[in-house]
């Protein structure tokens, strides 16, 4: 990459402090981005690069982190700079070291969640849209909670997985969970919580305290049950993360087929990233919802 001199010359403008790297090293790609560690002798940073094309992705990363950090709740790597050229878009970050997965403290975790889910708003959505992974998602703000997730979540997903040929089936059940989305919400109303947003185990981790971590986050605010349902699609988070949470701050009542709900949003952006392998899930996830309320 060819960019390296501009990124090097906006940390230093940034930080108001020279920065010459010395050394820059591939950390991985994900399926969206690749990262690297640039450091000189004094400092290092973690460094995101992506397509030119993909500014606004990482410029609503940057503002969802500060967002998380301006909580005071759960600690989030600090945003340095974005920018991008004809070529590149890059997000610098606060470098931390986070290899200390096995020894961290899980019910803290648990404990600063419920305090950042009791980080409230006036509305559902957020400021604006941003993406989860590299789907959009609408975060129109709107004081109807069912409303939302069903036109800017659900209805989205389906309407994008129509596109791209998922016809028949899918889009029927799809369809009849729509007419009928308001029976999920008739004795529970939900605050408008600051969320992560894509809150899975590759998105957290501890520092070398033992202290959680998140990062890459897809935030909004919405129902704090929809954070809590996805640490549970994928597994990786342990009971004390659970226990310590819900001692703060109880699920209510109807939560385990609310997760359902809340899950099949991230199971259909896993169609529409992915491909078929995703779409009997969905389709068996929205038969279980359908017979929940029949």
């Amino acid at each position: 990459m060819n960019a390296w001199p501009e990124i090097a010359k906006q940390i230093a403008a940034t930080t108001q402090q020279p920065f010459d790297p010395k050394v820059i090293k591939i950390i991985g790609g994900g399926c969206i981005n690749q990262t690297y560690s640039v450091a000189d002798d004094h400092r290092c940073f973690f460094v995101k690069t992506n397509a030119a094309d993909r500014f606004a992705m990482f410029a609503a990363e940057a503002a969802g982190l500060q967002e998380i950090i301006q909580s005071n709740t759960l600690r989030a790597p600090h945003p340095i700079c974005w920018e991008r050229d004809k070529q590149h878009v890059w997000l610098v970050l606060e470098y931390l070291d986070l290899n200390y997965r096995t020894h961290g403290n899980a019910e803290e975790f648990g404990k600063r969640l419920a305090a950042m889910h009791r980080t409230n708003a006036p509305q559902f959505g957020w400021t604006r849209d941003n993406t989860i992974g590299s789907t959009p998602q609408i975060n129109t703000p709107s004081p109807d909670w069912p409303a939302f997730w069903r036109t800017n979540r659900l209805q989205y997903q389906l309407d994008l997985a129509q596109t791209k040929g998922y016809h028949g089936k899918l889009q029927k059940l799809g369809e009849q969970l729509l007419e009928d989305f308001s029976q999920f919400f008739t004795s529970y109303t939900p605050r408008p919580s600051l969320l992560h947003g894509d809150l899975w185990n590759g998105n957290f981790s501890y520092d070398h305290t033992g202290q959680p971590v998140v990062f890459d986050p897809a935030v909004y605010h919405g129902d704090r049950e929809t954070d809590i349902a996805m640490t549970e699609l994928f597994g990786g988070f342990p009971a004390d993360f659970y226990s310590a949470y819900r001692h703060e701050y109880p699920l209510e009542s109807g939560y385990n087929v609310r997760k359902v709900l809340y899950n099949l949003y991230h199971v259909l952006n896993h169609l529409n990233l992915f491909g078929g392998s995703y779409r009997h899930q969905a389709e068996e996830m929205m038969n279980y919802l359908l017979a929940e309320i029949r």
